[in-house]
């Protein structure tokens, strides 16, 4: 770039960088441009042609009209920057204030017949084509002033049977958000006076009513959509073409064929134009070109101070693990602010202890219970009370079913450098995630076309999308705008309208593996130990608590497994926490067997070698086990019994045996019925027991030095004849079945 660029070419990319300052300055210290300049390789049309704007405030959707004026190398003066909006609150009439600015800044121009004026929205519009391409569609139109058009006769439908009537489906009513013109003609248009507050729309309506002054001005509407597009009630009138190699889109009318230049998301229409501008303006260029533009760079002395809000509206499972990954968060603890939020019976006592514990260690902790009776509206507003007391620079809320995996998730979204940024967390192996890709006429779920794609990481980016939930950055700058209550609306859903109707963006990021959530659907509180019971609908999270964490290492053929006794085989194979869990559910339980031959469990109601024992089906437990045993335990019997394949394998029998001195302490010497069997340690002989073990006979060998969670395999039937040693103090567990009988 030549040294010799325009001052306000320095102050332009200032504004788009200013986030990039520390994050405890004020939106207002940020200094907004007047003029935006792009590279000069058009800069003869860009003299020929003038494009104008008005923006009081570098919204999130004028960086996005800003972005894409300058990846088409658009000059773009900016009207009204950092002044007070006058024009009304725009949602039922206003925008005089547009014409009075755009007037004033046209008036050494109103002579020069050669001189073009492009005028646009900006918080809601897309260039997506360069000046000459603009230029030739306006030519072609063959008007001296050209307006979009729409499909609304908006704000005075009293006038719509004036207007001349338009063929098909044509857009016939004109619409203020863009047009272009000569230099005279546009001056022209705007030498009437209007109040700041008065409405643009209405005031260049009236002016193409009259048939005198239309034909005077040479002013025609943009009917076919050649050259600009409103989408407001043109849902099905377009359609987003995406390259599949490079992601790049463009939009077109498909009613008519054309390729509209510069895209206006009016009226409603603007979560659709989000959407396409995820696409759209060379967002994608192989990469996402978007994702790397502006990033913040921390301060290791100086970092943001962020509110953590962690939230917890609802039972789930692994809250534990939830903590703990709280907990290893990456970002020093003196810059954070913890506030925990729980209306959960379930989970206080874990929000309380964690809370008085590691909260000592945080900037400040402040804790809300079940018993404290905020419904989560409150709770979520509460935080937000509490990040505005304390200034913070941001808060992050992370509800209790997101489970952090990337401890540098936080760093991650604060250099994305967004009003509001989520990594996309999704339910393991599913479609769930965290945010809809777009929304029904009433607000809710929308499948959107690249939902899937974001999802599964086929395409990897940044994304603006209309509803996001469960973990979410958000900067001061938007706080003001949030609001959880709604008639209608559960609190994130309000939040996300509130964000919409303020004009924020927010952004979901898959560049990057941060996490996933948990599937909370259906978990029985009422159980003992409910995680337990969870392996169905959490495989992964369930693998990740109860599954020993060398496991995998063993099915390694160079690994050798222990043999402690022949074709005795000993694996690692479940946790401490499945032990213990197990172990809880079956003394919550209680009803153990009294040992004798009789036995109505079981087929024909008698035992041959009892035990003081409780079956997993009498704790609701059985097809659980079962499939415990097709995913862990088969892979491991197939490495040590080469040759012997059942999939899935079958027991009649899975059981949890209780030894204790006062009530039978050894098992007497016998064959199981089985294929083979494995046994799993579930305490630890030393200190829960002292004595216990199996010896087997055949071989005279015994295994008593036996390990909590590690397993032992050996053959049923014949030749692995065995007996269950005397436990002479303390209480011993172990977990039995008899596979493939």
């Amino acid at each position: 770039m030549a040294a010799t660029m325009p001052l306000l070419f320095l102050a332009s990319l200032l504004l788009l960088q200013g986030a990039s300052a520390s994050a405890s300055e004020s939106d207002a210290d940020v200094a907004a441009p007047e003029v935006v300049v792009a590279a000069a390789t058009q800069q003869n049309l860009n003299e020929k042609i003038k494009v104008f704007t008005v923006a009081t405030e570098p919204t999130d959707g004028y960086r996005r009209y800003v972005r894409s004026a300058n990846v088409y190398d658009i000059e773009v003066t900016t009207l009204g920057m950092g002044e007070e909006w006058q024009g009304g609150d725009m949602k039922s009439a206003g925008g005089g204030f547009k014409i009075n600015l755009l007037r004033k800044a046209i008036e050494d121009l109103k002579d020069e017949e050669d001189t073009i004026i492009l005028f646009t929205d900006s918080y809601d519009v897309i260039f997506t084509a360069a000046l000459d391409e603009i230029l030739e569609k306006f030519k072609e139109s063959g008007a001296k002033l050209l307006f979009s058009a729409e499909k609304y006769c908006w704000p005075d439908k009293s006038l719509a049977d004036q207007y001349p009537e338009v063929e098909g489906k044509a857009s016939r009513f004109l619409n203020s958000g863009a047009f272009i013109g000569y230099a005279p003609q546009v001056y022209a248009l705007l030498e009437e006076a209007i109040e700041n507050t008065g409405d643009d729309q209405l005031y260049f309506t009236k002016v193409f009513l009259d048939e005198a002054k239309r034909a005077k001005l040479g002013m025609k509407l943009d009917t076919q959509s050649r050259l600009f597009q409103n989408l407001h009630g043109a849902k099905n009138d377009v359609k987003l073409k995406v390259d599949l190699d490079s992601n790049q889109g463009t939009l077109q009318n498909i009613d008519f064929m054309t390729t509209p230049l510069i895209i206006h998301g009016n009226g409603l229409s603007k979560v659709d134009l989000n959407a396409y501008g995820n696409y759209l303006a060379k967002t994608f260029s192989g990469v996402c070109t978007f994702c790397l533009e502006y990033p913040l760079e921390l301060d290791e002395q100086n970092l943001p101070i962020i509110t953590l809000a962690v939230m917890v509206p609802q039972a789930v499972p692994f809250f534990d693990m939830f903590l703990a990954s709280i907990e290893k968060l990456n970002y020093p603890k003196e810059s954070l602010h913890l506030f925990m939020y729980s209306n959960v019976a379930l989970h206080d006592d874990a929000v309380e202890s964690y809370a008085n514990n590691q909260g000592k260690n945080y900037a400040s902790a402040k804790f809300v219970l079940s018993v404290d009776e905020l419904d989560e509206r409150q709770g979520r507003q509460l935080a937000l009370d509490k990040a505005k007391l304390q200034h913070s620079d941001y808060i992050f809320f992370v509800d209790a079913d997101a489970h952090i995996d990337d401890s540098e998730v936080l760093r991650e979204l604060l250099r994305m450098n967004k009003q509001f940024v989520a990594p996309v967390f999704s339910k393991y192996h599913e479609l769930w995630s965290n945010f809809w890709g777009a929304l029904s006429e009433n607000g809710y779920y929308a499948r959107s076309h690249d939902y899937v794609d974001i999802v599964k990481r086929d395409l990897i980016g940044m994304f603006n999308v209309p509803h996001v939930t469960t973990i979410y950055l958000i900067k001061h700058s938007a706080f003001d705008a949030i609001k959880f209550e709604h008639n209608d609306f559960d609190p994130d859903m309000a939040m996300c309208e509130s964000l919409r109707n303020a004009g924020i963006f927010m952004y979901v990021s898959n560049q990057r593996y941060h996490g996933h959530l948990i599937n909370a659907d259906n978990f029985n509180t009422t159980v003992v130990r409910p995680d337990f019971y969870t392996l169905f609908s959490n495989q992964y999270d369930w693998t990740l608590k109860y599954i020993h964490q060398n496991y995998s290492t063993q099915l390694n053929e160079s690994m050798v497994i222990p043999q402690p006794c022949p074709d005795v085989f000993w694996f690692q194979i479940v946790s401490d926490a499945f032990c213990d869990d197990l172990v809880a559910i079956m003394e919550a339980y209680g009803k153990w067997s009294d040992g004798s031959n009789n036995d109505n469990r079981l087929e024909g109601g008698y035992e041959a070698v009892p035990t003081r024992d409780i079956h997993m089906r009498q704790v609701g437990l059985d097809t659980l086990y079962l499939k415990f045993l097709q995913i862990f335990v088969r892979p491991l019997q197939e490495r040590v019994f080469t040759g012997y394949y059942h999939n899935p394998p079958r027991s009649l029998m899975n059981f949890m045996v209780r030894y204790r001195p006062d009530e039978q302490p050894f098992l007497r010497p016998h064959h199981d019925s089985s294929t083979y069997t494995i046994n799993i340690a579930m305490n630890s002989v030393g200190i829960d027991y002292e004595g216990g073990g199996c010896h087997f006979l055949r071989y005279n060998c015994s295994v008593t030095e036996t390990k909590k969670g590690w397993m032992l395999m050996h053959p049923g039937r014949l030749t692995h004849f065995h007996e269950g040693l005397l436990v002479t103090k303390g209480t011993r567990y172990i977990m039995i079945s008899f596979i493939d009988p």
